[in-house]
């Protein structure tokens, strides 16, 4: 997630980062100046069409389609933003969680029981590097420390499998192990298991976000709108803005296919685009406050 100050205006109007639309559209920009340039020449120079034309009216169709495009790009905004912040809310909840099941942890435990504090120390930020990796679709593996991967409490990690749910099933089991062995109470374990079972609940929740993109077909209908929306306005605009029609084409179709790159880069919150939530550091954090309480 790229880091910024908001107040600076002119840092952002004169700075290109690698997240900027303008480079990934730039060679389409081209390809339309070129496609308008023509379309300016034919009918200039070529057919010599004049302001009586039949193509007059075409402004008409653009002025009416205008109004219904703006309409779905500021949904498709809206949605992809909503998805982008639902993600980092469920993220938010996983740091309070965990930092709650530290502190809870912390008062139960004896001072002296060095073994199941160690365990937990280990285990609670292991669920959040494995929720990390697992929703980036990368190989899926327990990263902390170089000295804590290879800690016998992760020999029955199975890689291929999910592993959020092993890591969660290991706390639980843990926990099922210190009431048999009366180090804790019923109530205690009662408190404990609602921290437990809002893990999973986040990790649910975040593959919902993960797997169920925006539908194929309303996606597709923006990008072809967008198009011929755009291909057709040199035809309609030429006689008025002659020569001018070029920079102006391109620059509504920079705005326009911004905001549906913008929308399909936040939708997915989870990826490793320049503007995703930080969840590495987020983890990070985890594994910070977790040592720091138990």
């Amino acid at each position: 997630m790229i880091s910024y100050n908001p107040k600076e205006w002119f840092t952002f109007i004169f700075r290109f980062h690698k997240a900027d639309t303008f480079r990934k559209l730039f060679p389409l920009i081209t390809g339309i100046c070129i496609y308008s340039g023509i379309i300016a020449f034919l009918e200039i120079e070529y057919f010599k069409l004049t302001p009586n034309s039949y193509v007059k009216n075409i402004p008409l169709m653009h002025s009416l389609l205008g109004f219904a495009i703006s309409m779905l790009l500021v949904f498709r905004t809206n949605t992809a933003y909503d998805r982008w912040w639902e993600g980092r809310k469920l993220w938010g909840s996983l740091v309070n969680n965990s930092r709650n099941l530290a502190i809870k942890l912390s008062v139960i435990l004896p001072e002296d029981d060095k073994e199941h504090r160690s365990f937990f120390r280990k285990i609670i930020p292991a669920y959040a590097y494995a929720l990390r990796n697992h929703l980036k679709a990368e190989k899926t593996r327990i990263e902390l420390f170089e000295e804590d991967a290879r800690h016998p409490i992760f020999k029955h990690i199975d890689t291929e499998k999910h592993i959020p749910n092993q890591v969660a099933l290991l706390m639980f089991k843990h926990i099922q192990q210190l009431y048999k062995e009366q180090k804790i109470n019923g109530d205690q374990l009662i408190i404990l298991n609602a921290e437990l079972q809002s893990f999973t609940d986040i990790c649910g929740a975040c593959e919902r976000i993960k797997n169920t993109p925006i539908p194929f077909s309303y996606s597709v209908f923006i990008k072809k709108f967008i198009f011929f929306y755009v291909m057709t306005l040199p035809f309609g605009y030429v006689l008025s803005l002659h020569y001018y029609v070029i920079p102006v084409v391109a620059f509504i179709f920079y705005v326009l296919a911004s905001l549906e790159l913008i929308a399909e880069e936040i939708e997915d919150p989870f990826g490793n685009d320049e503007n995703d939530l930080p969840t590495d550091k987020i983890a990070m954090n985890i594994h910070k406050h977790v040592s720091e309480l138990i």
